[in-house]
């Protein structure tokens, strides 16, 4: 079909004239370009789209002709006044022309807010300025303040983010996941009702992301009469494993040994969380408050791909408790006491 005005709208193919108006009214405040001063070449571009848009699925015959042939369609359709035929020839092909955007958005907001003349509410913003410098709303001074209260006064205030926290396995976190999580909400439906509404979101968790990691789906909160929806933030937090601790992109296991292991030597057998089998050994006198390092064995590090912390081992000397008089005697010569 091309370019999907239902999707640059966010309606349904089901929507109806009241759906139709309520989007346009929010999108066109959004992205107005005079209110998107540091992004202006964007909001030009998508203002048009949706102004283009709202021309086409307002108006029953384009609607009409767009749902049976798409934006090809529309481009066959005859100029007003000319030609007997919805898909005429010769003189009538190209007879889609969208209107500037700003007499879109001077025709349907009125000109009460932008009162700055004589012009009537379908006279556009940009005629206005014509001849005049200056590059504020309309070619005249103050138009961006006038703008903004405008839609302060207007525009449905959008509530804060819903947090939610979404619990994750140490492994999940080292290997990445992806989550499927279902949401239940409430949207305004046709006449301004409140309807239930289901839907799957997906989570593509990557590895390396900490706990406090925000990832927000734009306006998937309830919808409330007179305001925006909300967006939805799910936040990671980790579930406690029971061998190893995270320390930032460092990992932690803490090991017992013997006091023979730790005066002569072991080899520690560890599985890591991606289920690897790794063979460390211990050559180093363990001491009180030693800790092995073996590095590139910890978290995956989110913003350096490839790269890894390290994993940090540390000990617990197990003491006995009891010693025959030989074993004192042997501890005494072996370390010359």
């Amino acid at each position: 079909m091309g370019v999907d005005y239902y999707n640059i709208l966010k309606v349904n193919r089901n929507a109806t004239d009241d759906d139709l108006k309520k989007a346009y009214r929010r999108l066109a405040m959004k992205w107005h370009p005079d209110k998107n001063r540091n992004n202006k070449k964007e909001a030009e571009a998508t203002f048009k789209q949706i102004s283009e848009a709202y021309e086409v699925l307002s108006d029953p015959q384009k609607r009409q002709i767009y749902d049976q042939y798409g934006e090809e369609g529309l481009k066959d359709m005859p100029p007003p006044g000319t030609c007997g035929s919805p898909f005429g020839n010769g003189g009538c092909s190209n007879g889609f022309n969208p209107r500037n955007a700003e007499d879109i958005f001077a025709e349907f907001f009125g000109s009460s807010p932008f009162s700055f003349g004589s012009s009537g509410p379908g006279r556009s913003m940009r005629f206005q300025s014509d001849g005049g410098g200056g590059g504020n709303f309309g070619g005249f001074g103050g138009g961006e303040n006038i703008f903004r209260s405008y839609s302060e006064g207007f525009t449905p205030k959008k509530p804060p983010p819903v947090e939610s926290k979404l619990p994750c396995s140490l492994e999940e976190l080292y290997s990445g996941s992806t989550r499927k999580m279902k949401i239940s909400r409430t949207v305004a439906g046709a006449n301004g009702r409140q309807v239930p509404e289901s839907e799957i979101l997906t989570i593509d968790v990557k590895p390396g992301w900490k706990k406090g990691t925000k990832i927000t789906f734009p306006d998937k909160g309830n919808e409330q009469p007179n305001q925006l929806p909300a967006d939805l933030v799910f936040v990671i937090d980790e579930k406690p494993h029971e061998l190893y601790s995270r320390d930032g992109n460092d990992l932690i296991v803490n090991q017992k040994v013997s006091l023979a292991e730790a005066l002569g030597g072991t080899t520690l057998n560890l599985t890591t969380l991606d289920h690897r089998s790794l063979s460390i050994p211990v050559t180093d006198i363990v001491s009180p408050g030693y800790e092995l390092v073996v590095s590139k064995e910890g978290m995956p590090i989110a913003k350096e791909p490839g790269n890894r912390g390290d994993l940090r081992i540390k000990f617990e000397i197990k003491f006995p408790t009891k010693l025959t008089p030989d074993q004192r005697a042997g501890l005494k010569r072996a370390l010359g006491g």
